[in-house]
């Protein structure tokens, strides 16, 4: 590892008496992917964040919008900015838009008014199956709606964080090429949620095609299986496979907390990272644990 310690670029905070997120405050969302999520819908802070991290001296971290109420996406970026001043944590956020909205314009210069905000999340459309994608869908990566608003990133300097299930990866990488001034942020290694044979060779040509943008890095995370433990060896080909894919320099690790707490401790998530990139050179696990969120979320502006 480094003494420059461990940047996360992947967590949330949220506060559930004074915010309003409607999956963690309404009814229970069904299908959720890690399964029952009743322990997470509670206040999680940088107090906690900070108990639960002790161990693995993180110096850093990036919040990513925490499906926070859309219809004030900005109203999270504004307290999460009162929140690092006061608490000293999150040190950038990545901010919710909805680039199909009539207001994206608007939304997007809101968000930039904070210097805080280095990324927009807005998760696409999806299809549940590889083999029921239809192209160009209402709401999708291919939407000329969409897109519109899409394009309207590069005018404030802001990235693209990017969840979706792998095989719209495919539709990414056309995504990138079209824009190729816009940096897409790939969440949670794909979502290779099936760990079959076909599952794992799907999303490894998936990923595959995705690499060739050069305008596109991932965040390794997400990586839970409902119930299974986490475990280095379980997770260890999906994650040596995507730094051969996109190599060293485009891959970071991240916990996704609290949300993966339902699936492992802080401490079995990064202790499992650094088993299973210990024989790799000591300036490629520098740049995966530290350097590479520093340098894609420009947390040293």
């Amino acid at each position: 590892m480094t003494d420059d310690g461990i940047v996360d670029p992947h967590q949330h905070f949220w506060d559930l008496g004074r915010n309003y997120y409607p999956w963690l405050t309404d009814r229970p969302v069904t299908g959720f992917r890690y399964g029952d999520y009743g322990a997470i819908r509670r206040d999680y802070l940088p107090d906690d964040f900070r108990r639960d991290a002790a161990n693995q001296h993180v110096v850093k971290t990036v919040h990513v919008e925490a499906e926070w109420d859309p219809r004030d996406p900005v109203g999270e970026t504004r307290w999460l900015q009162e929140l690092a001043r006061l608490r000293g944590l999150p040190t950038a956020v990545v901010g919710q838009a909805w680039f199909g909205r009539d207001d994206i314009a608007e939304v997007l210069a809101g968000h930039a008014e904070y210097p805080i905000v280095r990324s927009i999340r807005q998760k696409p459309a999806a299809a549940p199956s590889p083999d029921r994608v239809e192209k160009g869908a209402p709401g999708s990566m291919g939407d000329p709606g969409w897109r519109r608003g899409y394009a309207l990133l590069a005018d404030f300097g802001l990235s693209y964080d990017l969840q979706t299930p792998w095989w719209h990866l495919y539709e990414a990488a056309d995504l990138a090429e079209a824009y190729p001034a816009t940096r897409i942020i790939l969440n949670h290694t794909g979502l290779p949620a099936d760990r079959g044979a076909d599952g794992l060779a799907g999303w490894r040509a998936a990923m595959a095609a995705l690499a060739k943008a050069p305008n596109v890095v991932v965040k390794i995370s997400g990586l839970g299986q409902p119930g299974r433990p986490w475990t280095a060896d379980g997770n260890r080909r999906v994650v040596r496979e995507t730094i051969e894919l996109f190599g060293a320099d485009r891959c970071m690790f991240a916990s996704n907390y609290p949300v993966d707490s339902l699936v492992a401790g802080y401490d079995t998530i990064f202790d499992g990272f650094k088993a299973i990139v210990a024989d790799l050179p000591a300036a490629d696990r520098r740049k995966l644990f530290h350097d590479n969120a520093v340098r894609y979320y420009r947390l040293d502006t």
